[in-house]
């Protein structure tokens, strides 16, 4: 497990840490509390030595296109892309953190396979907020997943809570659950120097 404290978590060096949620959840709004990232980027973003990559960044990079598309195809073009710009990321030296659908066992499995090729270890930050809160924080972003879609979601979160409430998430190396008040005092995520 990493070391945390209630306004910071502590990760190895050249760490993949992975910040999940339900759609609506605050990851992108934890992300831009962490980094001070506006909204508008469209690259991901090096802040104090550390890789930050949103799928937001994604959406606004590709929005002329992702407008003329069904919304079948921009979820495509936008997690083909996130996911692309993280594998192309961890061959660097530098610790990412990135926004994912990390409920999705295979993306889960694919992570680390990936970091530990590229000499990392995956770690996973969690934020579990109430189903009604996720839906709100939708509703906010002006982008509604349909039921059925988020009704998937919640099956795959909560079984991806189960395990993690163990204290384990094979195969990540180590997990973290925060709630939205524990998320709301964080301040950063560090990442421990090469011994």
């Amino acid at each position: 497990m990493p070391r945390s404290t209630a306004l910071e978590i502590a990760f190895p060096p050249r760490a993949l840490v992975l910040l999940t949620g339900l759609p609506g959840a605050g990851k992108s709004t934890l992300l831009n509390q962490l980094y001070g990232l506006r909204g508008d980027e469209t690259h991901p973003v090096l802040r104090h030595g550390t890789l930050v990559i949103d799928s937001r960044q994604v959406r606004v990079r590709w929005a002329r296109l992702l407008a003329r598309l069904p919304r079948r195809g921009r979820s495509l073009v936008v997690h083909v892309t996130h996911l692309w710009r993280i594998a192309r990321a961890l061959p660097n030296g530098r610790p990412v953190v990135a926004h994912s659908r990390a409920a999705w066992p295979h993306l889960l499995y694919g992570f680390a396979l990936l970091a530990r090729l590229t000499g990392r270890r995956l770690h996973v930050v969690l934020l579990d907020v109430p189903p009604e809160t996720a839906r709100a924080g939708q509703v906010t972003r002006g982008r509604v997943v349909p039921e059925v879609t988020f009704a998937r979601h919640r099956r795959r979160w909560q079984r991806l809570l189960t395990r993690a409430r163990s204290g384990t998430l094979p195969p990540a190396h180590g997990v973290r659950i925060l709630d939205r008040p524990s998320a709301d005092r964080l301040r950063r995520i560090v990442f421990e120097r090469s011994s």
